[in-house]
């Protein structure tokens, strides 16, 4: 392999290792402006997007102790990584393509466990994790509330029927 091809590999393998996850996509006939705005909306997300040559990646993947990944890149692909949520990135992908008819998500790799196509959509119907955090929290606040409630309501009770007799006499 040529000098220009390993540097080329070797970036991509520090791109995957420091990587939670990878998603391959088709960008077949997005045009550079279109790919612009990709961009800037999965930066906005965390992530970003690659145009790659599939038989560097593929080396690169090998190296990265990805699976081999003979026969599942084919085509023009660009490679989207990131170190944040993948479900943001996942999200980006597919508002941009339901605009834009592309491009076409593959396939992805999220903690070395592949995941296909209807396993992405299903990560960007999630909610963002500031949300899911706000809705836990929510949960683990509430039986506390409901319990400090209960227990000041005979106190309040009391007090009540104290001020009560007070106003009377």
């Amino acid at each position: 392999m040529r000098a220009e091809k390993q540097n080329i590999s070797a970036e991509y393998i520090t791109r995957l290792n420091a990587s939670p996850y990878f998603i391959v996509v088709d960008y077949q006939g997005l045009k550079v402006g279109p790919i612009t705005e990709l961009r800037k909306r999965l930066l906005k997300a965390g992530a970003e997007l690659h145009v790659v040559k599939n038989s560097i990646f593929r080396i690169a993947a090998k190296e990265a102790g990805v699976a081999d990944l003979t026969g599942a890149l084919a085509g023009q692909i660009a490679i989207v990584t990131g170190k944040q949520d993948v479900s943001a990135a996942a999200k980006a992908l597919k508002t941009f393509s339901s605009e834009f008819d592309k491009p076409k998500l593959k396939f992805g790799y999220l903690n070395n466990q592949r995941i296909e196509n209807k396993e992405l959509i299903m990560l960007a119907d999630l909610p963002s994790l500031e949300v899911l955090r706000g809705t836990l929290l929510g949960m683990l606040n509430t039986p506390a509330t409901s319990l400090v409630r209960i227990l000041n309501t005979p106190a309040s009770q009391l007090a009540r029927v104290l001020q009560a007799k007070a106003d009377k006499g």
